[in-house]
Protein backbone atom coordinates (compact mmCIF):
# COMPACT_ATOMS: atom_id res chain seq x y z
CA UNK A 1 0.00 0.00 0.00
CA UNK A 2 1.24 3.35 -1.06
CA UNK A 3 1.86 5.78 2.09
CA UNK A 4 0.59 9.28 1.69
CA UNK A 5 1.49 12.55 2.71
CA UNK A 6 -1.28 12.42 5.31
CA UNK A 7 0.59 9.49 7.19
CA UNK A 8 2.86 11.66 8.40
CA UNK A 9 6.33 10.20 6.99
CA UNK A 10 7.52 12.71 4.95
CA UNK A 11 11.66 13.58 6.17
CA UNK A 12 10.17 17.48 7.41
CA UNK A 13 6.79 17.28 7.22
CA UNK A 14 6.71 14.55 10.30
CA UNK A 15 9.13 16.14 12.87
CA UNK A 16 8.36 14.39 16.25
CA UNK A 17 7.67 17.23 18.77
CA UNK A 18 9.37 17.75 22.13
CA UNK A 19 8.26 14.99 24.63
CA UNK A 20 5.58 17.23 26.26
CA UNK A 21 4.82 17.04 30.39
CA UNK A 22 1.50 15.72 29.72
CA UNK A 23 0.41 17.81 32.68
CA UNK A 24 -1.95 20.41 33.75
CA UNK A 25 -0.47 23.91 33.57
CA UNK A 26 -0.46 25.61 36.70
CA UNK A 27 -3.09 27.69 37.52
CA UNK A 28 -0.61 31.01 38.49
CA UNK A 29 0.87 30.33 35.37
CA UNK A 30 -2.54 30.62 32.99
CA UNK A 31 -3.68 33.13 35.48
CA UNK A 32 -0.53 35.53 33.91
CA UNK A 33 -1.12 34.35 30.35
CA UNK A 34 -5.03 35.44 30.80
CA UNK A 35 -4.21 38.50 32.02
CA UNK A 36 -2.20 39.60 29.08
CA UNK A 37 -4.73 38.43 26.85
CA UNK A 38 -6.22 41.56 25.99
CA UNK A 39 -2.46 42.60 24.70
CA UNK A 40 -3.17 44.44 21.09
CA UNK A 41 0.29 45.83 20.63
CA UNK A 42 2.84 42.69 19.56
CA UNK A 43 5.98 42.19 20.98
CA UNK A 44 9.43 43.53 19.04
CA UNK A 45 11.19 40.97 17.34
CA UNK A 46 14.12 39.35 19.41
CA UNK A 47 11.87 40.05 22.92
CA UNK A 48 10.76 43.16 24.38
CA UNK A 49 13.03 44.24 27.98
CA UNK A 50 10.71 42.39 30.41
CA UNK A 51 11.20 39.66 28.59
CA UNK A 52 14.96 39.39 28.24
CA UNK A 53 15.67 40.63 31.72
CA UNK A 54 13.84 37.75 33.14
CA UNK A 55 16.02 35.44 30.67
CA UNK A 56 19.42 37.40 31.83
CA UNK A 57 18.28 36.41 35.66
CA UNK A 58 17.61 33.19 34.82
CA UNK A 59 20.97 32.39 33.63
CA UNK A 60 22.26 34.11 36.10
CA UNK A 61 21.47 31.71 38.60
CA UNK A 62 23.12 29.16 36.52
CA UNK A 63 26.55 31.00 36.22
CA UNK A 64 26.08 32.43 32.87
CA UNK A 65 25.98 36.18 33.36
CA UNK A 66 24.66 38.18 30.34
CA UNK A 67 23.11 41.71 29.34
CA UNK A 68 19.34 41.69 27.94
CA UNK A 69 21.31 43.82 24.77
CA UNK A 70 22.39 39.93 24.20
CA UNK A 71 19.44 38.07 24.28
CA UNK A 72 17.21 37.57 21.84
CA UNK A 73 14.04 35.58 21.84
CA UNK A 74 11.03 34.10 19.39
CA UNK A 75 8.22 31.61 19.15
CA UNK A 76 9.98 28.34 19.62
CA UNK A 77 13.57 27.09 19.57
CA UNK A 78 13.94 25.98 15.67
CA UNK A 79 13.43 29.71 14.69
CA UNK A 80 16.11 30.75 16.57
CA UNK A 81 18.24 28.34 15.43
CA UNK A 82 17.62 28.64 11.67
CA UNK A 83 18.37 32.46 12.64
CA UNK A 84 21.61 31.83 13.97
CA UNK A 85 22.68 29.26 11.20
CA UNK A 86 21.68 31.98 8.68
CA UNK A 87 23.27 34.02 10.15
CA UNK A 88 27.05 32.83 11.10
CA UNK A 89 26.79 31.26 7.05
CA UNK A 90 28.35 27.49 6.08
CA UNK A 91 27.55 24.06 7.02
CA UNK A 92 26.58 22.54 10.28
CA UNK A 93 27.87 19.62 12.29
CA UNK A 94 25.14 17.81 14.51
CA UNK A 95 26.04 14.79 16.46
CA UNK A 96 24.22 10.78 15.87
CA UNK A 97 21.64 10.89 16.93
CA UNK A 98 19.91 13.93 17.46
CA UNK A 99 16.96 16.44 18.40
CA UNK A 100 14.74 15.59 15.06
CA UNK A 101 14.51 19.46 14.62
CA UNK A 102 17.75 19.92 14.03
CA UNK A 103 18.00 18.23 10.37
CA UNK A 104 15.04 20.35 8.78
CA UNK A 105 15.69 23.96 9.45
CA UNK A 106 19.30 22.97 8.22
CA UNK A 107 17.70 21.44 4.66
CA UNK A 108 15.58 24.40 4.40
CA UNK A 109 18.41 26.43 4.33
CA UNK A 110 20.15 24.24 1.87
CA UNK A 111 22.70 23.59 4.33
CA UNK A 112 24.28 19.74 5.05
CA UNK A 113 23.95 18.75 8.23
CA UNK A 114 27.09 16.59 8.48
CA UNK A 115 26.35 13.85 11.01
CA UNK A 116 29.17 13.19 13.97
CA UNK A 117 28.92 9.88 15.93
CA UNK A 118 28.67 10.43 19.98
CA UNK A 119 30.67 7.79 22.46
CA UNK A 120 29.34 4.74 24.43
CA UNK A 121 28.42 6.89 27.53
CA UNK A 122 26.56 9.30 26.39
CA UNK A 123 24.73 11.13 23.24
CA UNK A 124 23.76 15.14 22.46
CA UNK A 125 27.52 15.62 22.14
CA UNK A 126 30.15 14.06 19.67
CA UNK A 127 33.18 12.26 20.52
CA UNK A 128 35.80 14.51 19.65
CA UNK A 129 37.79 12.97 17.60
CA UNK A 130 35.19 12.23 15.35
CA UNK A 131 34.55 15.49 15.25
CA UNK A 132 37.94 16.77 13.92
CA UNK A 133 38.07 13.79 11.76
CA UNK A 134 34.69 14.87 10.28
CA UNK A 135 35.84 18.56 9.85
CA UNK A 136 38.57 17.36 8.37
CA UNK A 137 36.98 15.38 5.59
CA UNK A 138 33.90 17.98 4.61
CA UNK A 139 36.80 20.79 4.67
CA UNK A 140 39.08 18.59 1.94
CA UNK A 141 36.08 17.40 -0.21
CA UNK A 142 35.11 21.80 -0.15
CA UNK A 143 32.89 21.91 2.62
CA UNK A 144 31.99 24.70 5.17
CA UNK A 145 31.74 23.44 8.72
CA UNK A 146 30.94 26.79 10.77
CA UNK A 147 28.54 25.33 13.54
CA UNK A 148 27.86 22.70 15.77
CA UNK A 149 24.88 22.02 17.68
CA UNK A 150 24.91 19.88 20.69
CA UNK A 151 22.92 19.40 24.17
CA UNK A 152 24.22 18.39 27.09
CA UNK A 153 20.85 17.25 28.32
CA UNK A 154 20.27 15.73 25.51
CA UNK A 155 16.74 14.73 23.13
CA UNK A 156 16.27 11.97 22.05
CA UNK A 157 18.75 9.48 23.76
CA UNK A 158 17.92 11.59 27.93
CA UNK A 159 21.49 10.75 28.87
CA UNK A 160 23.68 13.92 30.62
CA UNK A 161 27.14 14.21 29.38
CA UNK A 162 30.01 14.26 31.45
CA UNK A 163 32.18 17.39 32.13
CA UNK A 164 35.48 15.71 30.64
CA UNK A 165 33.57 14.70 27.66
CA UNK A 166 32.04 17.99 27.16
CA UNK A 167 35.59 19.69 27.99
CA UNK A 168 37.54 17.28 25.32
CA UNK A 169 34.54 18.27 22.44
CA UNK A 170 34.31 21.72 23.50
CA UNK A 171 38.31 22.09 23.25
CA UNK A 172 38.29 20.42 19.27
CA UNK A 173 35.49 22.53 18.26
CA UNK A 174 37.72 25.74 19.52
CA UNK A 175 40.58 24.30 17.51
CA UNK A 176 38.55 23.37 14.57
CA UNK A 177 37.19 27.06 14.66
CA UNK A 178 33.34 26.39 15.03
CA UNK A 179 30.91 28.40 16.34
CA UNK A 180 29.25 26.32 18.82
CA UNK A 181 24.83 26.30 19.57
CA UNK A 182 24.07 24.59 22.99
CA UNK A 183 20.75 23.57 23.51
CA UNK A 184 19.86 23.71 26.85
CA UNK A 185 16.40 22.97 26.51
CA UNK A 186 16.36 19.85 28.98
CA UNK A 187 18.99 21.46 31.04
CA UNK A 188 15.84 21.91 34.40
CA UNK A 189 15.09 18.18 33.72
CA UNK A 190 17.61 16.30 35.47
CA UNK A 191 16.50 13.25 37.16
CA UNK A 192 19.02 13.13 40.49
CA UNK A 193 20.30 17.17 40.26
CA UNK A 194 22.25 16.34 43.19
CA UNK A 195 23.85 13.38 41.77
CA UNK A 196 24.88 14.91 38.27
CA UNK A 197 27.11 17.80 36.81
CA UNK A 198 26.00 19.62 33.94
CA UNK A 199 28.08 21.77 32.64
CA UNK A 200 27.14 24.46 30.32
CA UNK A 201 29.79 24.85 26.56
CA UNK A 202 29.04 28.34 27.57
CA UNK A 203 31.17 28.10 30.95
CA UNK A 204 34.31 26.82 28.77
CA UNK A 205 34.24 28.80 25.59
CA UNK A 206 32.34 31.82 25.79
CA UNK A 207 33.26 34.00 23.32
CA UNK A 208 32.24 30.61 21.18
CA UNK A 209 29.09 29.66 22.28
CA UNK A 210 25.95 30.69 21.86
CA UNK A 211 22.77 29.46 24.60
CA UNK A 212 19.89 28.34 23.38
CA UNK A 213 16.39 27.28 25.18
CA UNK A 214 12.89 26.20 24.46
CA UNK A 215 10.79 27.47 27.46
CA UNK A 216 8.90 23.98 26.48
CA UNK A 217 11.04 22.32 27.48
CA UNK A 218 10.39 22.53 31.41
CA UNK A 219 9.27 26.24 32.13
CA UNK A 220 5.96 26.42 29.75
CA UNK A 221 3.38 24.06 27.85
CA UNK A 222 3.91 22.48 24.20
CA UNK A 223 1.08 24.84 22.96
CA UNK A 224 3.08 28.22 23.94
CA UNK A 225 6.02 28.59 21.81
CA UNK A 226 8.68 30.54 23.33
CA UNK A 227 12.49 30.52 23.22
CA UNK A 228 15.52 32.68 24.24
CA UNK A 229 19.02 32.22 22.78
CA UNK A 230 21.99 34.01 24.91
CA UNK A 231 24.49 35.43 22.60
CA UNK A 232 28.74 35.65 23.79
CA UNK A 233 29.52 38.70 25.04
CA UNK A 234 32.13 40.19 22.70
CA UNK A 235 32.11 42.57 19.39
CA UNK A 236 31.80 39.02 17.67
CA UNK A 237 28.73 38.16 20.07
CA UNK A 238 26.95 41.45 19.04
CA UNK A 239 27.41 41.53 15.44
CA UNK A 240 25.77 37.68 15.56
CA UNK A 241 22.98 39.08 17.33
CA UNK A 242 22.55 41.51 15.00
CA UNK A 243 22.42 39.42 12.41
CA UNK A 244 19.91 36.84 14.02
CA UNK A 245 17.88 39.76 14.86
CA UNK A 246 17.33 40.48 10.61
CA UNK A 247 16.77 37.08 10.29
CA UNK A 248 14.00 36.88 12.97
CA UNK A 249 12.81 40.37 11.32
CA UNK A 250 12.57 38.94 7.79
CA UNK A 251 10.57 36.13 9.29
CA UNK A 252 8.57 37.82 11.49
CA UNK A 253 9.21 35.48 14.14
CA UNK A 254 8.01 36.97 17.36
CA UNK A 255 6.70 35.46 20.72
CA UNK A 256 2.86 36.29 21.08
CA UNK A 257 2.50 38.68 23.87
CA UNK A 258 0.44 36.95 26.11
CA UNK A 259 2.53 34.16 25.65
CA UNK A 260 5.73 36.84 26.40
CA UNK A 261 4.13 37.84 29.79
CA UNK A 262 4.04 33.98 30.90
CA UNK A 263 7.72 33.37 29.67
CA UNK A 264 8.69 36.40 31.87
CA UNK A 265 7.14 35.18 34.66
CA UNK A 266 8.41 31.30 34.13
CA UNK A 267 11.67 32.78 33.31
CA UNK A 268 11.74 34.52 37.10
CA UNK A 269 10.59 30.86 38.90
CA UNK A 270 8.30 32.02 40.84
CA UNK A 271 8.24 29.27 44.01
CA UNK A 272 4.27 27.39 42.69
CA UNK A 273 6.44 27.19 39.62
CA UNK A 274 9.78 26.22 40.87
CA UNK A 275 7.40 23.25 42.71
CA UNK A 276 5.39 22.20 40.01
CA UNK A 277 8.81 21.66 37.81
CA UNK A 278 10.24 19.63 40.21
CA UNK A 279 7.44 17.38 41.03
CA UNK A 280 6.95 16.78 37.51
CA UNK A 281 10.59 15.87 37.03
CA UNK A 282 10.16 13.66 39.72
CA UNK A 283 7.07 11.50 38.38
CA UNK A 284 8.83 11.44 34.40
CA UNK A 285 11.86 9.95 36.13
CA UNK A 286 10.19 7.37 38.29
CA UNK A 287 7.97 6.65 34.89
CA UNK A 288 11.22 6.17 32.53
CA UNK A 289 13.06 4.45 35.19
CA UNK A 290 9.93 1.96 35.42
CA UNK A 291 9.96 2.07 31.24
CA UNK A 292 13.51 1.37 31.01
CA UNK A 293 13.56 -1.34 33.10
CA UNK A 294 10.72 -3.33 31.08
CA UNK A 295 12.72 -2.85 28.18
CA UNK A 296 16.24 -3.91 29.13
CA UNK A 297 14.43 -6.75 30.59
CA UNK A 298 13.11 -7.39 27.25
CA UNK A 299 16.88 -7.47 25.57
CA UNK A 300 16.67 -4.40 24.59
CA UNK A 301 19.22 -1.67 24.72
CA UNK A 302 18.89 1.64 26.62
CA UNK A 303 21.08 4.08 28.33
CA UNK A 304 19.21 4.76 31.94
CA UNK A 305 16.96 7.76 31.14
CA UNK A 306 19.03 11.02 32.98
CA UNK A 307 17.02 13.93 32.13
CA UNK A 308 13.87 14.47 29.88
CA UNK A 309 10.52 12.59 29.46
CA UNK A 310 11.79 10.04 27.58
CA UNK A 311 14.08 7.06 26.93
CA UNK A 312 16.01 6.22 23.75
CA UNK A 313 15.76 1.68 22.99
CA UNK A 314 18.01 0.11 20.69
CA UNK A 315 16.25 -2.98 19.72
CA UNK A 316 18.71 -4.60 17.26
CA UNK A 317 18.74 -7.92 19.78
CA UNK A 318 15.56 -8.10 19.13
CA UNK A 319 16.16 -8.13 15.55
CA UNK A 320 14.88 -11.85 14.35
CA UNK A 321 11.74 -11.19 16.50
CA UNK A 322 10.58 -8.13 14.93
CA UNK A 323 11.52 -9.29 10.93
CA UNK A 324 9.19 -12.27 11.59
CA UNK A 325 6.33 -9.29 12.03
CA UNK A 326 7.76 -7.62 9.27
CA UNK A 327 9.40 -5.02 11.14
CA UNK A 328 13.07 -4.76 9.00
CA UNK A 329 13.59 -0.83 9.89
CA UNK A 330 13.18 2.20 11.69
CA UNK A 331 10.25 3.41 9.52
CA UNK A 332 8.70 -0.13 10.07
CA UNK A 333 9.71 -0.34 13.84
CA UNK A 334 7.66 3.08 14.22
CA UNK A 335 4.47 1.53 12.74
CA UNK A 336 4.83 -1.28 14.73
CA UNK A 337 5.18 0.16 17.88
CA UNK A 338 2.89 2.93 17.31
CA UNK A 339 -0.08 0.86 16.84
CA UNK A 340 0.80 -1.67 19.58
CA UNK A 341 1.49 0.94 22.18
CA UNK A 342 -1.27 2.85 21.44
CA UNK A 343 0.96 5.81 21.25
CA UNK A 344 3.64 7.70 19.35
CA UNK A 345 7.17 5.95 19.18
CA UNK A 346 9.43 7.88 16.66
CA UNK A 347 12.25 5.99 14.54
CA UNK A 348 15.92 6.80 14.92
CA UNK A 349 15.94 7.58 11.59
CA UNK A 350 13.64 11.12 12.61
CA UNK A 351 16.84 11.49 14.71
CA UNK A 352 19.68 11.17 12.10
CA UNK A 353 20.14 7.67 12.91
CA UNK A 354 20.47 4.49 10.13
CA UNK A 355 17.14 3.85 8.87
CA UNK A 356 18.19 -0.01 9.07
CA UNK A 357 19.44 0.95 13.16
CA UNK A 358 16.51 -0.33 15.02
CA UNK A 359 16.21 2.37 17.76
CA UNK A 360 12.96 4.35 19.02
CA UNK A 361 11.94 7.10 21.13
CA UNK A 362 9.63 6.67 23.35
CA UNK A 363 8.10 8.88 26.08
CA UNK A 364 6.87 8.90 29.08
CA UNK A 365 3.83 11.15 29.02
CA UNK A 366 1.46 9.06 27.38
CA UNK A 367 1.83 6.66 30.59
CA UNK A 368 0.61 8.96 32.49
CA UNK A 369 -3.10 8.77 31.80
CA UNK A 370 -5.94 9.52 28.93
CA UNK A 371 -7.78 12.63 30.82
CA UNK A 372 -6.47 15.44 32.61
CA UNK A 373 -7.71 14.69 35.85
CA UNK A 374 -5.70 10.79 35.72
CA UNK A 375 -2.56 12.81 34.63
CA UNK A 376 -3.12 15.62 37.31
CA UNK A 377 -3.67 12.69 40.17
CA UNK A 378 -0.02 10.95 38.62
CA UNK A 379 1.69 14.51 40.12
CA UNK A 380 -0.06 14.59 43.02
CA UNK A 381 0.41 10.90 44.52
CA UNK A 382 3.38 10.03 46.37
CA UNK A 383 3.25 6.08 44.52
CA UNK A 384 2.34 7.27 40.70
CA UNK A 385 3.60 4.03 39.38
CA UNK A 386 0.67 2.29 41.84
CA UNK A 387 -1.98 4.33 39.96
CA UNK A 388 -4.31 2.32 37.62
CA UNK A 389 -3.79 4.26 34.73
CA UNK A 390 -0.25 3.99 35.37
CA UNK A 391 -0.16 0.45 35.63
CA UNK A 392 -2.21 -0.22 32.75
CA UNK A 393 -0.08 1.97 30.26
CA UNK A 394 3.52 0.18 31.27
CA UNK A 395 1.72 -3.48 31.78
CA UNK A 396 1.10 -2.76 27.50
CA UNK A 397 4.91 -1.65 27.53
CA UNK A 398 5.75 -4.88 29.35
CA UNK A 399 3.63 -6.89 27.26
CA UNK A 400 4.86 -6.09 24.03
CA UNK A 401 8.38 -5.87 24.65
CA UNK A 402 8.25 -9.55 26.57
CA UNK A 403 6.48 -10.81 23.22
CA UNK A 404 9.44 -9.91 21.40
CA UNK A 405 11.36 -11.20 24.02
CA UNK A 406 9.89 -14.76 24.02
CA UNK A 407 9.60 -14.76 20.38
CA UNK A 408 13.62 -14.07 19.72
CA UNK A 409 14.65 -17.07 22.20
CA UNK A 410 12.22 -19.65 19.68
CA UNK A 411 14.03 -17.62 16.49
CA UNK A 412 15.84 -20.74 14.57
CA UNK A 413 19.65 -19.66 14.09
CA UNK A 414 20.24 -18.45 10.87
Amino acid sequence: MRRTATEGHGPVRYGPPLPGDGLPVPPELSAVLAAAASRTAGEPVGGGPALREAACGYWARRGLSCEPAAVAAAPGAPALLLALTAALGGDVLVPRPCAAWWGPYARLLGRPAFHVPTPAECGGVPDPYALLETVRRVRAEGGDPRLLVLSVADDPTATVAPPELLHETVEAAAAAGLHLASDETWRDTLHEPRDTVLLSPAEMLPERVTVVTDLTGALLPAGWPAAVARFPASAAGDGLHARVLDVLTALDARVAAPVAAAAGYALAEPEPLTEHRAAAVRLHARVAAAAHATVVAAGALARPPRAGRHLYADLAPLRGALAARGVGDAQDLEDFLTGRLGMPAPGGHRFGDDLGALRVRLSTSPLLGGTEDERAACLSSPAPLELPQVQRALITVKSVFDDLRDAQRWEPPR
